[in-house]
């Protein structure tokens, strides 16, 4: 683990804003940094400080805090990128390592094991409520400061972004996959993630279904006919079975197109056609 934590030290950065601090990780060469939304909330610049002593303005390039995921971008780059993995590859028990600036202690460094996977997490953006899937749980410790830092594997490669402390010797960390990655492109490319209603849903509880828990007023979800209790089965053809593969049919291509419905009401099948637009 001293490998890891010694290539991944150069690459993590301590941010600093007015009022608030935290840490975030270098994961393209031209400067591109992965955080946390809550980290960066309310602000539009900062300072970064790299462990080779290094400080250099940054600023915001896009926050998503429905996925707690934020892109910063320092002015001078120089860090090397950490490569990122794949989360979906995790097993209970693998070794990670968390790397951040906890309580102010500019790249500390803590290795556990994850402790759980599929958890998920609650993240609210004023009225807007959905929830973060399969989020990783570690008992490597995490203290405050160590949000937007990177939770490592054993070969070195980002499989999540420290988040949460849940608790003692409990860390939670948003998971580095197929379903942020895009969102993390998103935040490269334009800035603001654009989500589509109806994706306000938390799981139903068994392999396939999301049950509804909130409908939006003239949102598209209530539009086409979705109501609080209604257990999604399908969307656009394809089973709904985790909160995650609703979120794949919620990105940007999607807005503005039909997506058919299916949901399961009162023991009935029923169909509906929602037509996404985007979430602001």
């Amino acid at each position: 683990m001293t490998g890891v934590a010694s290539r991944l030290l150069p690459s993590v950065a301590a941010l600093s804003m007015r009022g608030s601090a935290g840490s975030a990780v270098t994961f393209t060469d031209d400067g591109f940094l992965l955080t946390n939304a809550h980290v960066v909330a309310g602000a539009t610049t900062g300072s970064a400080a790299f462990a080779d002593g290094v400080d250099t303005p940054f600023d915001v390039v896009g926050a998503d805090p429905l996925s707690d995921l934020a892109v910063v971008r320092v002015h001078h780059p120089g860090a090397p990128a950490a490569p990122l993995g794949d989360a979906d590859d995790l097993r209970i028990g693998q070794l990670v390592v968390a790397v951040g600036n906890p309580m102010g202690l500019a790249g500390s460094v803590t290795a556990g094991v994850v402790s759980g996977l599929g958890r998920s997490l609650p993240a609210r953006d004023g009225r807007r409520v959905r929830v973060i899937d399969d989020v990783i749980q570690t008992d490597a410790a995490l203290n405050p400061g160590n949000s937007g830092g990177a939770l490592a594997d054993s070969t070195g490669h980002v499989v999540g972004i420290n988040t949460a402390v849940a608790g003692y010797g409990l860390g939670l960390a948003v998971p580095i996959n197929e379903t942020t990655r895009s969102i993390i492109g998103d935040l490269v490319a334009t800035g603001p993630v654009s989500y589509t209603a109806p994706h306000l849903a938390t799981r139903l509880g068994q392999k396939q279904g999301l049950r509804v828990v909130e409908v939006v007023p003239n949102s598209p979800a209530g539009l086409a006919g979705i109501y609080l209790g209604d257990v999604l089965v399908t969307a656009g053809g394809r089973p709904v079975n985790s909160v995650r593969t609703l979120q794949r049919l919620m990105l940007g291509p999607a807005i503005g197109a039909d997506l058919p419905i299916t949901l399961l009401r009162r023991n009935a099948l029923v169909d509906v056609v929602a037509l996404p637009t985007e979430l602001r």
